[in-house]
Order: structure tokens, then C-alpha cells, then sequence
């Protein structure tokens, strides 16, 4: 895939020289791949978290998340009491 790319951008530099364009689609190219196409070694997020809708891809990173969510779900639970089972049961 690198091969790929490496010398489909290396041919948009050259017909860049007749149009400029083509210098910036060499650039849309270059930053999709390190975006988006290096494969599952290119880190997508930063250490050790996973972005909304991606599972985590090691137990630790696991962990990380489920501590986080737990977290924040007890602070939502602090700041917000009227949202809680308990809080709507006594209200009936």
C-alpha cells in the first residue's frame, strides 16, 4: 500500500509542474494515508484511549475505558441526582 501511494503522489508532483493542483491533491493523498490508511500499527487516538464507536485493542486500553466511563457516570450521577432510579421512584 505504501509503494502505492508513494508513487501516486510522487506522479501528482510531477504533473504538478504543469498545474499546482495537483501538488495539493498530492497532499490530500499523503495526509489520507497517515490518517486514515497506515494500517493497525498507526496510533488513531492518543495512548491508551479509543475513539467513540472503535473497541480498544488490548485489555489495558480496555481497563483505561471502563474506568473512565465508570467515572464519569458516577459524577453524572453526583451532579445530576433527579436523573437516578432512586430519585424518580421517590416521586411517584
Amino acid at each position: 500500500m505504501g509503494t502505492v501511494v508513494t508513487s501516486g503522489t510522487f506522479v501528482l508532483v510531477v504533473l504538478g509542474f504543469a498545474d499546482p493542483v495537483w501538488w495539493l491533491a498530492a497532499v490530500a493523498l499523503l495526509f489520507l494515508y497517515v490518517r486514515y490508511g497506515r494500517g493497525p500499527a498507526a496510533p488513531s487516538s492518543p495512548a491508551g484511549t479509543a475513539s467513540a464507536g472503535t473497541a480498544p485493542t488490548t485489555y489495558r486500553a480496555y481497563r483505561e475505558h471502563r474506568d473512565r466511563q465508570a467515572r464519569w457516570e458516577r459524577r453524572y450521577r453526583r451532579e445530576r441526582p433527579s436523573g437516578t432510579r432512586r430519585e424518580r421512584g421517590r416521586s411517584r
